[in-house]
Formats: C-alpha cells, sequence, structure tokens
C-alpha cells in the first residue's frame, strides 16, 4: 500500500511512518492539512491516517476538501476524543473509520489492509495472478507452491503489478505506487527493481510474467 500519514505530533507521526515502512508499505508524512489536500491530489495513495487536532485546517475541514475534490481516497482518522458526537462529525465529514489514540499498532494495520481493499472496489486479502499469490497481511509470496523470498521493495512493487494485472504500467506509475516522495529519482530504479523480481518470481520457474511493454514501462500477466 502507499500509505499518507497526516499527524502534527512529531514523536508519533515518525513512530507511524517508520512502523509503516517496516512493515513494507510506502508512506508518506504530512503535519499540515494544507499539505495533505496538495499531496492527495497529486498523489494515487491507497489510504489516508488523519489525526484530527492538526493546525491551520483541521482533520474534519481537511477530510471534507478531501471530498469535495473527489479525492475519494479512504481516510482512517486518528484522535485522543473518545466522544460519540465526534465520531460522529468525522464520518459525516467523509472518513471510513475512526481509531481513538492510544491505539494498538496491529490494530492500525488490519484497519488499513481493510480500508484498502474496499476501493474501488472490492479486494480478495490474498492476491492471485496465475500461479503467483500474494498475502498482504502475512508479507508473503508463492509461485505455486513455493515460497519466495523477497526484499520489501520488491514485494511493495510486485502488490503494485498484482493488484493491475494485465495493465501496462509507466516507470512513473510505478515509483508513484512504490516509492515515497523522500525518494531520490534514479532515471534507472524501476528497471533495476524489475530485474531483481524476475530474477526471483520468473527465472527459476521458467516464465515470463512480468513483460517489457516497449515505449511504456511493464505488465504483469498470468499466464505467461
Amino acid at each position: 500500500m502507499r500509505v499518507l500519514v497526516v499527524e502534527d505530533e512529531a514523536k508519533l507521526a515518525g513512530l507511524l511512518g517508520r512502523g509503516l515502512r517496516e512493515e513494507g508499505h510506502t508512506t508518506d508524512v504530512a503535519g499540515r492539512g494544507e499539505d495533505a489536500l496538495w499531496m492527495a491530489r497529486a498523489t494515487p495513495y491507497d489510504v489516508v491516517v488523519l489525526d484530527v487536532m492538526l493546525p491551520g485546517l483541521d482533520g474534519f475541514a481537511t477530510c471534507r476538501q478531501l471530498r469535495e475534490a473527489e479525492i475519494w481516497t479512504p481516510v482512517l482518522m486518528l484522535t485522543a476524543r473518545d466522544a460519540v458526537d465526534d465520531r460522529v462529525r468525522g464520518l459525516d465529514a467523509g472518513a471510513d473509520d475512526y481509531l481513538v489514540k492510544p491505539f494498538s499498532f496491529a490494530e492500525l494495520l488490519a484497519r488499513l489492509r481493510a480500508l484498502a481493499r474496499r476501493t474501488p472496489h472490492e479486494r480478495p486479502t490474498v492476491l492471485e495472478v496465475g500461479e503467483l499469490r500474494l498475502d498482504p497481511a502475512g508479507r508473503r509470496v508463492w509461485r505455486g507452491a513455493t515460497e519466495l523470498e523477497l526484499s520489501p521493495k520488491e514485494f511493495a512493487l510486485l502488490e503494485v503489478f498484482m493488484r493491475r494485472p494485465g495493465q501496462a504500467l509507466s516507470r512513473l506509475d510505478l515509483i508513484e505506487r512504490a516509492w515515497d516522495l523522500a525518494y531520490e529519482q534514479r532515471s534507472n530504479v524501476v528497471d533495476v527493481y524489475v530485474r531483481y523480481l524476475r530474477e526471483k518470481v520468473d527465472r527459476p520457474f521458467g516464465r515470463h510474467s512480468i513483460e517489457t511493454v516497449r515505449g511504456v514501462g511493464y505488465r504483469l500477466q498470468g499466464d505467461a
């Protein structure tokens, strides 16, 4: 998943960003609602983690403006408030779920996975394309009966392909979904990681499922 964390408390923002990245999720962090708005307009996030108490635009106003801009990325609101009225206000502003601080990081991850499966259509908990199976929750991948060992970035890139089987994805598409904004772009990084993936998921099995689309980028086919 690509996640946007909007949290002005530096310590919590750092912990969330680091924890999500350690779980293999591409994660950007914003400290203000105004920053979250332009970042969400510019980047296709799978889910937004949005704190209610923010300087400037609060979480309610930020969520409302996201929806007014027709950005339908699922939003999980975080807050120290536990009053029913605040939960109702957040959901009415367009949030999809609500988590009260303090919270379990494991529960946060589970809620994010559930939200990511809901849009733009229902997504399975385990992705399958041909002989490939990928479990986002367990961070596991198989080719047939063989479990594969992938680095976090290889896993993230394969998940992007498997969520869009048969689609030709440009290098920019892949960078936007598998690398965060702190990434210092190098022109060949996608090609390098596609080569790594092919060495692990295709060549040992005599397959050619990750295809080069000349002039565009790459495509994952299930039966190649």
